[in-house]
């Protein structure tokens, strides 16, 4: 099995599921072609997640997921240009944004599910940490990263407002899924963790709760305005304010 053969399910899977469309906002399309990459589940870099610096000890390596996993593989789901230019007014989110956030999800993880069923299918075993019983979040740290795993695979670097800047920008949604069979690695086209942004400060001004600051972003914040959003959109809540009308939205700066 190859990669190529994971992209081409899920790019099929994309085209025909109606979770990617929102009836309310006459078919809104959410997200466009994926982006996919594979890490060796053996990585180094899995462990050094561990490190207080980096995510902390209750991240658990794919191997404490899945005892006899050999690959991780990471996608990135961008969002589509009206998801995205809806959002780039300042203030609250717009309705489409909320909706890729929130439907937009619901997609991912049918995603996830896809994978699995297309590896076992395969004769493979195959799991999602996002689905798992075990799959936690305290303190506002989880204890299996989407961001490190794609930045582990390839798929891009972090920025100021630590979202995961990749070829077609920052604004989507991330997954990933652990299986059994190992496929070639992606190339990691960089060294640095931040090696995509270029510091220029447009996602402080985006912010409207203040969370990002030229020294990087203030969890605390965030997550107080999004529960925020939570109260006036229930049951929809976003942001990503920082992600949009910023240069790396779309692309790497």
């Amino acid at each position: 099995m190859f990669l190529a053969d994971v992209e081409q399910t899920m790019q099929d899977f994309l085209a025909g599921n109606p979770l990617n469309a929102v009836p309310d906002l006459g078919g809104l399309l959410i997200y466009d072609t994926p982006l996919v990459a594979a890490a060796a589940a053996d990585d180094a870099l899995f462990e050094q997640l561990k490190q207080p610096v980096m995510v902390g000890p209750r991240h658990m390596s794919p191997g404490e997921w899945m005892s006899d996993v050999k690959t991780v593989i990471t996608y990135f789901l961008p969002y589509t240009a009206e998801v995205r230019t809806a959002n780039r007014t300042p203030g609250l989110p717009a309705p489409e944004w909320l909706y890729g956030r929130i439907e937009g999800e619901e997609f991912n993880n049918a995603l996830r599910r896809h994978l699995i069923g297309f590896f076992a299918a395969a004769g493979c075993r195959a799991m999602a940490p996002a689905l798992d019983e075990r799959f936690s979040v305290a303190g506002l740290i989880s204890n299996w990263s989407e961001r490190h795993a794609a930045f582990i695979a390839g798929l891009g670097t972090f920025s100021l407002n630590a979202s995961l800047i990749t070829k077609a920008g920052a604004a989507g949604r991330l997954g990933s899924v652990l299986v059994n069979t190992r496929l070639e690695p992606t190339p990691r086209p960089y060294t640095q963790r931040d090696e995509y942004c270029t510091g220029c400060g447009a996602c402080i001004a985006r912010c409207p709760a203040g969370a990002v600051t030229a020294h990087g972003k203030e969890h605390r914040p965030c997550a107080e305005f999004l529960e925020d959003t939570r109260a006036r959109f229930r049951p929809r809540y976003g942001c990503g304010k920082c992600q949009t009308a910023v240069p790396c939205e779309a692309k790497i700066p």
